[in-house]
C-alpha cells in the first residue's frame, strides 16, 4: 500500500533496462510513492531494453546519457531539472558492467583495457554523476543519492572477477563524496549491497544459478528480491533516513553476517 513517502520529490533513475532490473522496480515503487523522475541509460542500453514502456507507465521522460561521459551527464542534469521543474531530491546509480566477465576472461588473464572500462562504467561513473550534480548545483538540501553494490566488494567469489574491485571502488567513492556532499548541501550518499538477484547483469556471472541457491540457504530470511530492494531504496530516498550517510547498507536477508546455516549443513551431509 502506497504512503506518498516521496510526494513532491524529484530525481533521476539510472539503469532501468527491463522489468527484472532493480532500477525498473525502483521506478515503479518511486512512482507509487508519489515521486517524479527522469529515466536514463546509455544509448545502446536504451535500444536493448524496453524503457519506453516503463516511462509511459510512470509518466516519465527518457533522456539518453552515457554515465562515463561528463558532457552527457551535464546535459542530463540540466534537462532533468527543466523537465521536472527544479532541483533534484534523489538519484539512483544502478550501473555495472565488466567486459572481462561478459567475455569469460579468467581473473589471471584479464584484459587491462577492459578492466579500466569496468572501473569507469561501474564505479568512476558514480563520481562523475555526483561531481556533475555538485557543479550544476542540481541537488536540493537533504537529497539522497544511492548506488547499488554487492558483497564481493569485501569478500571473494568465483567468476565475479574485476567487478569486485569496481564495487569496492564504488563504496569508497560513496564514503568520500558522502562526506563532501554532506558538508556542502546536507546531501546523503549511500550504497546498498543487495542479495544476488536474477537481473540481466547478475545472470551474466558464471555459476550464478548455483550461487543464488547457496545464498538462499545461507540467508536466514532468504534472498532479498528486486522488489524488496526497490522498497528499501524508496525508504533511503525518503525523509525518514535523513541522518543516514556514507554507509554500505546490507540488504541480503542476513547473508553477510551468517557463518553457517543448518540448510547448508544438511545439503552437504546429504551428498
Amino acid at each position: 500500500m502506497a504512503n506518498n513517502l516521496l510526494k513532491g520529490k524529484k530525481g533521476i533513475i539510472f539503469g532501468a533496462l527491463d522489468e527484472n532490473s532493480i532500477a525498473w522496480k525502483t521506478a515503479e515503487a518511486v512512482h507509487a510513492e508519489g515521486g517524479q523522475f527522469v529515466l536514463t541509460n546509455a544509448p545502446i542500453a536504451l535500444r536493448m531494453g524496453e524503457i519506453n514502456k516503463l516511462a509511459e507507465k510512470c509518466g516519465s521522460e527518457v533522456i539518453a546519457a552515457d554515465a562515463t561521459n561528463v558532457k552527457d551527464l551535464e546535459a542530463l542534469f540540466s534537462q532533468s531539472m527543466d523537465v521536472l521543474g527544479g532541483k533534484l531530491d534523489f538519484v539512483l546509480h544502478s550501473i555495472g558492467m565488466s567486459p572481462n566477465v561478459r567475455k569469460g576472461r579468467s581473473y589471471g588473464d584479464l584484459n587491462y583495457e577492459w578492466m579500466q572500462k569496468s572501473m569507469d562504467i561501474s564505479a568512476i561513473s558514480f563520481h562523475k554523476v555526483m561531481q556533475t550534480a555538485e557543479k550544476l548545483d542540481a541537488m536540493n538540501e537533504w537529497g539522497s543519492i544511492v548506488a547499488l553494490s554487492y558483497i564481493a566488494a569485501q569478500r571473494t567469489y568465483p567468476d565475479y572477477s574485476d567487478m569486485a574491485q569496481a564495487k569496492a571502488m564504488l563504496e569508497s567513492i560513496a564514503r568520500s563524496y558522502g562526506e563532501r556532499f554532506g558538508q556542502l548541501k546536507k546531501v546523503r550518499v549511500n550504497t546498498i549491497s543487495q542479495s544476488p538477484t536474477m537481473t540481466r547483469a547478475g545472470s551474466g556471472v558464471g555459476g550464478f544459478d548455483a550461487f543464488l541457491e547457496f545464498a538462499e540457504k545461507m540467508s536466514p530470511l532468504g534472498n532479498a528480491s528486486a522488489e524488496a530492494c526497490a522498497n528499501y531504496i524508496v525508504v533511503m530516498f525518503s525523509d525518514f533516513t535523513r541522518m543516514v550517510t556514507m554507509q554500505n547498507l546490507m540488504h541480503d536477508g542476513g547473508f553477510s553476517t551468517t557463518g553457517m546455516t543448518q540448510k547448508v549443513i544438511d545439503q552437504i551431509l546429504s551428498k
